[in-house]
């Protein structure tokens, strides 16, 4: 088949969620699809997560669990194992390497694609920014930034986390510190106790930063750490499908509590869960949902997106030096000043305001939380003409449970498809790899064979 009469992907976006896509398309043992990936920034394989540079920020995960693809679980490590002996990153499969590292290994998936022109009829890698997708009759035409269009039967939306503009007065929390630049002896206010302020932290402590640095969050929740722990075997039958969020996390405290009488640790228990959580969110009332939101969705991250042992002990010392604060307190206002900004803000429980004066300000709170806030052009045309919707919470654009995006009118489109963190309204733990991963196989799956049925048959 001609590469004219192949049917077309194009992924917009070619952090991991795009590459893992590219991949599985590509390599399914029936597909003659071609696929067009976009990426805006020069690599591809990095997008907000694994660009960084700093050797310090490590994989939430452990490099038993990384593997892009889900039929080979061990395809990280033994990849990881191949590179130079004489600078091993990892002892066993069980340690946490560096993102950058991670970085290297998701863009190594598309490597022989891409050095092979027999391949380069398949493949096709832009660099550039998407600005406007329309659908028609039977093709949608998507638009890049530079005036170059492009028609193709399927556009997958891969755009990974919608990240929030930089606002005045605060410094970019996805560059170095140094990039600012901030005073290294000035007070840092971080808004937001996350991973990603986890992060921050520890570039500030690598810049060499000597003032006080102050983490504030509604509750000054801080993640905990991994252990060395395998998951427990839950039974499939023994999970409260469709209970309320109230009976489903006394469930889930009343198994953790009777494992933790046998010397089992709370974090077998919730890594046992994780091939349900899916299915768990799926199936819970909205207003389950909404509860779980608004209560408990902060407990939840803390025990379920775990940081580094590693950089849980930089960050105790940190804390024990005194140079690191949590706290649970509200910003009520920032006012830029001459050396950085006056805040306002009110500790959790005290309705008195008090101010500190800070050098530099860092937004770490995470991700856009409305879809409809998104600076993302791709999908704000998507919502311009109808062919998205948000889901009813507010945390992402609405799909069905094949990734397909919903219009506006409640129908499934057949041709828009998205996945990874832009579709957790739906999928809800769909941040992390060993979730993209399957997510993608799957949607690769139904691409193929979807155009192995639209494919012409031959008379014998």
């Amino acid at each position: 088949m001609t590469s004219s009469t192949r049917r077309h992907v194009i992924i917009i976006g070619g952090g991991a969620s795009g590459v893992l896509l590219t991949y599985q398309l590509l390599h399914r043992p029936t597909s003659d699809l071609r696929v067009t990936l976009i990426e805006q920034r020069p690599a591809i394989g990095r997008g907000i997560a694994y660009h960084t540079g700093n050797p310090d920020h490590l994989l939430n995960v452990r490099a038993s669990n990384m593997s892009a693809l889900p039929d080979q679980p061990d395809h990280f490590w033994r990849w990881l194992s191949s590179r130079d002996p004489g600078a091993p990153l990892c002892l066993d499969p069980y340690c946490f390497v560096p993102r950058r590292i991670y970085g290297d290994y998701i863009a190594s998936l598309l490597e022989q694609q891409i050095a092979d022109p027999a391949d380069g009829q398949r493949l096709s890698i832009l660099q550039g920014t998407c600005v406007d997708i329309n659908e028609g009759p039977a093709s949608v035409s998507v638009k890049l930034d530079d005036g170059r269009s492009l028609v193709a039967d399927t556009v997958v939306l891969a755009t990974g986390h919608d990240t929030r503009a930089n606002r005045p007065a605060h410094a970019d929390p996805w560059a170095p510190p140094s990039s600012a630049p901030i005073d290294t002896d000035a007070t840092v206010l971080i808004q937001g106790t996350g991973l990603t302020m986890v992060d921050y932290v520890l570039s500030l402590l690598r810049d060499g930063h000597r003032g006080p640095i102050v983490a504030m969050s509604r509750r000054g929740l801080l993640a905990k750490p991994h252990r060395h722990v395998n998951a427990s075997q839950i039974d499939e039958t023994d999970v409260p499908f469709g209970a309320s969020i109230n009976d489903l996390l006394r469930w889930l405290r009343d198994r953790i509590d009777r494992n933790a009488t046998v010397g089992v640790d709370w974090r077998s228990v919730i890594d046992g869960l994780r091939p349900y959580t899916q299915r768990l969110w799926h199936e819970l009332p909205r207003a389950s949902k909404r509860r779980f939101l608004e209560h408990a969705h902060a407990w939840w991250d803390v025990h379920r997106h775990r940081m580094a042992p590693e950089v849980e002990a930089r960050i105790i010392q940190a804390l024990d030096s005194g140079q690191l604060t949590l706290m649970a307190a509200k910003v009520a206002s920032i006012e830029p000043t001459n050396t950085g900004a006056r805040v306002t803000y009110r500790r959790r429980g005290d309705a008195n305001p008090l101010e500190m004066q800070v050098g530099a300000v860092v937004d770490c709170t995470g991700i856009v939380k409305d879809p409809r806030a998104t600076l993302n052009p791709a999908v704000r045309s998507l919502f311009d003409c109808s062919l998205a919707r948000v889901d009813p919470l507010c945390i992402g654009i609405e799909t069905d449970r094949n990734c397909a995006i919903i219009k506006r009118d409640g129908t499934a489109s057949r041709c828009l498809y998205a996945v990874g963190p832009i579709t957790r309204a739906a999928f809800w733990e769909i941040m992390a790899i060993p979730d993209i991963r399957n997510q993608c196989a799957a949607l690769a799956t139904l691409l193929v064979d979807t155009a192995s049925e639209d494919r012409p048959q031959t008379a014998s």
